[in-house]
């Protein structure tokens, strides 16, 4: 079922730049996409426009098959929350708990069902100890984690969020991406995530659209995105960086391979699978 569509969606800034020229796309409930671009690719821009932040200048977008002029604001807001990059652009409030319940507060809701709602989302990233914590007092990934749950406060269908991984140590980058992974599968929230991280890919998202100047090149799945090479090396991205050793074994070393292996499990398979097949021979058999 395609939760969001965005039909033909264009924008220019006011100094005359197109930054969306044109750009369509299906977004199915339940699913954790990508959207993979460079920087200056356009993947903020279109991300604004999917909970109302920004209006195109053509297109539409339409929200369960209803287009967005058909909903107030604060109900496109409900159904669809965001998180910035920066999770000092959008936190405000002195402590985590305020910060989290402000968006229930303006919902109108009673105290028990904002305290339950707080709680709730602050236990679902791992941050209720810290709901008395002064937000200064966080670290960079706790920011990001309250950013997260004061949008789940809310009880979006869709979490849209703008590169969670920038600014993040590998071990915070895992952290983050296993909450997410958590959130849509367990909670089936549907999840679009903009990064230029290609590794990450492969390893969390069920589909990726890749953005270039303004436009998208194509959306698929992993395998299927990345099988093009050229098409990835035009966009000024690189394969994983598995893919890319798989690459030169195939491309250099005359490995046989009819896909390119994009995470570690798939290669270490697909090499045992080769040496356990050259058993008789030396162990560099397993290139020919």
């Amino acid at each position: 079922m395609v939760i969001l569509q965005v039909r033909n969606i264009q924008y220019r800034y006011h100094d005359g730049t197109f930054a969306l020229r044109g750009v369509s796309l299906d977004i199915h409930k339940g699913e954790f996409l990508a959207i993979l671009g460079p920087n200056g690719s356009g993947k903020t821009t279109l991300l604004k426009h999917l909970n109302g932040l920004l209006k195109p200048v053509g297109g539409e977008i339409l929200l369960e098959q209803k287009s967005f002029t058909q909903y107030t604001s604060r109900e496109i807001f409900q159904k669809v929350g965001i998180v910035f990059q920066d999770p000092n652009d959008q936190l405000f409030a002195p402590s985590v708990w305020e910060d989290v319940a402000f968006g229930p507060m303006n919902l109108g809701l009673s105290k028990s069902e904002i305290a339950h709602r707080v709680d709730e989302a602050l236990s679902l990233v791992g941050m209720k100890p810290y709901a008395n914590k002064t937000v200064d007092a966080l670290s960079f990934g706790q920011k990001k984690r309250v950013c997260i749950a004061g949008v789940l406060a809310m009880r979006p269908a869709i979490l849209v969020l703008d590169e969670p991984t920038c600014g993040l140590d590998p071990a915070g980058v895992t952290s983050i991406m296993m909450l997410l992974r958590e959130l849509n599968s367990k909670h089936g929230i549907t999840i679009i995530m903009a990064t230029n991280m290609v590794d990450l890919v492969p390893v969390y998202m069920d589909r990726l659209a890749i953005m270039y100047q303004g436009n998208i090149l194509r959306v698929g799945t992993p395998e299927e995105v990345f099988s093009n090479a050229a098409e990835i090396k035009y966009a000024c991205l690189e394969l994983p960086q598995i893919a890319q050793l798989m690459q030169v074994l195939r491309d250099e070393e005359c490995l046989p391979l009819d896909t390119l292996p994009l995470t570690i499990g798939e290669a270490k398979k697909f090499l045992v699978s080769r040496l356990n097949g050259n058993r008789s021979g030396t162990a560099s058999s397993l290139i020919v």
